[in-house]
């Protein structure tokens, strides 16, 4: 029998959803204030008008639906699903009101991108769109990387007895400090920190290359928080190609490394422990996967002849890879040129890459280095176990932050998520664009793309596209970003709203 979920369910679901949409009316003052010292007027009323909605909205929800009921696991995931879904359609309102959007679902498009850091964008006319609405794109990626439930457990949620249950709806599950509000804090501090360094950095390359003081700040900060938080978003439409610099595409290249490793890992290495770089199945897994995939994309190219010596092999063939592998989507060469000068191998390489992902609990997408990882060890200890006598015990330890003995609940639910992510994510999708008359390299580089929240493009993402390729794709985002678990719950949460007893 299922069990119907009562009103205090539903209030405590709409407190934290409202909870959640209040955070992303804090985060527009950010642009607001842009607006401001920009003197950008019509951004300015855009940006009032969204920071109003999501705070009446907000407090409407906090006040019809308060209760001290506390979280369950359930509670806890159904917020975190719901949660990404209610906030696109509020981080969309100023992307809607600036003109640049044919339609309110072209704008709820980006800003799924954006939450989820994935990084395809339909907006039309990014190289004139205002400073404010520029600051806004990069802003919520950056928070969408460290996760919108992350974030409001740092500002808002203090002490809640449930904030672990929404932590782990979000596709999080290890502790940096033994309190959870402490661990989004944490996390918020190791970001910040990069922040600092990474737009210092970036703003004096763009000055060495001939931007201005104010104009060099700007896009080094929004560089930083695309690379950051493997989003791919930059302020102009040629994206790297703009800036034709190698200092600029090595520091956002560093960037996006790191910014796809672990949370986790960050805060081991701060507090000393170098050797776990080393040690980590994590950083193991992603060596031996980057290895592989480049490859393929290096013997593509070299069949192909496309670039003749190894500097342009480097800035074009591994930075593209490496940018899909981390979940980024940074563009050195034109979305076509995958399909007009690389070649299937060189495309099925980063599409392999894009596939897998970087780190767990981190700012990227994918199938994940762990899980993989995982995966391989399982299927080691297998054959161990098949050729060691019968009487002898067989243990399988890996080493991610600590040693921890493998056994088979770990290798399934690696396996399950594995399996949703190929045929569920990026299976949906690959099928909806060959029915729309894709070829299928490029139907499948642009699903995996989606559903990694990657953002690496070979054209298919327009304004122009088919509708319901954008829902399928943003469908994919979000799922991606979830890892589906979260995603279940909700669905199950619904159909026993509606079949319960």
């Amino acid at each position: 029998m299922i069990l119907r979920p009562g009103l205090k369910d539903f209030q405590v679901v709409g407190l934290y959803v409202g909870k959640v949409v209040i955070g992303i009316g804090l985060l527009m003052t950010v642009p607001l204030l842009v607006s401001l010292y920009f003197q950008e007027w019509n951004a300015t009323i855009d940006f009032a008008i969204g920071i109003s909605a999501c705070l009446l909205f907000g407090y409407s929800m906090e006040f019809l639906c308060y209760t001290r009921r506390d979280l369950t696991w359930t509670h806890g995931m159904v917020v975190a699903a719901l949660a990404g879904l209610v906030a696109k359609g509020f981080v969309a309102i100023p992307y809607d009101l600036s003109g640049h959007f044919p339609s309110f679902l072209d704008a709820t498009f980006d800003a799924m991108s954006g939450l989820t850091t994935t990084g395809l964008f339909v907006l039309n006319d990014l190289d004139h769109i205002s400073n404010a609405l520029n600051m806004w794109r990069h802003l919520i990626t950056f928070a969408g990387g460290q996760g919108i439930i992350v974030v409001a457990l740092m500002f808002m949620i203090r002490g809640t007895s449930g904030a672990f249950k929404l932590y782990v709806g979000e596709a999080r599950e290890e502790r940096l400090l033994p309190n959870v509000i402490q661990t989004a804090r944490a996390i918020g501090f190791i970001s910040l920190t990069y922040l600092v360094i990474g737009t210092a950095v970036l703003w004096v390359l763009n000055v060495i290359e001939g931007m201005s003081l104010e104009r060099g700040f700007f896009h080094g900060l929004w560089l930083f928080m695309g690379a950051w938080s493997t989003a791919g978003f930059a302020p102009q439409s040629l994206n790297l190609l703009y800036y034709h610099s190698l200092l600029i595409e090595l520091a956002t290249m560093v960037l996006f490394i790191i910014g796809s490793f672990n949370f986790a890992l960050h805060y081991a290495v701060w507090r000393g422990d170098r050797r776990e770089i080393y040690r980590n199945l994590e950083i193991i897994s992603f060596s031996i996967t980057v290895a592989i995939t480049f490859t393929l994309v290096v013997i593509g190219l070299t069949q192909l002849n496309i670039y003749p010596d190894a500097m342009s092999l480097f800035r074009k063939g591994f930075y593209i890879l490496i940018s899909g592998h981390t979940g980024t989507g940074n563009q050195t060469i034109f979305a076509r040129q995958f399909v007009n000068n690389w070649g299937p191998l060189a495309m099925l390489g980063v599409t392999m890459a894009m596939a897998i992902g970087g780190s767990a609990c981190s700012t990227c997408g994918g199938i994940k280095g762990l899980r993989m990882g995982i995966l391989f060890k399982s299927l080691g200890y297998e054959l161990r176990r098949l050729i060691s006598p019968e009487s002898s015990v067989v243990v399988q330890k890996i080493h991610h932050i600590r040693d921890t003995i493998l056994d088979n609940r770990m290798a399934r639910a690696a396996m399950f998520i594995t399996i949703c992510f190929i045929f569920i994510n990026y299976g949906l999708g690959t099928i909806v664009g060959v029915l729309y008359g894709y070829p299928l390299s490029e139907a499948l580089f642009e699903a995996v793309s989606a559903g990694s929240t990657t953002g690496l493009s070979v054209g298919i993402t327009s304004s122009s596209m088919p509708t319901l390729l954008k829902v399928v794709y943003m469908f994919q985002m979000w799922v991606g970003r979830l890892e589906f678990m979260a995603v279940f719950a909700l669905f199950g949460f619904v159909f026993a709203a509606v079949r319960g007893e």
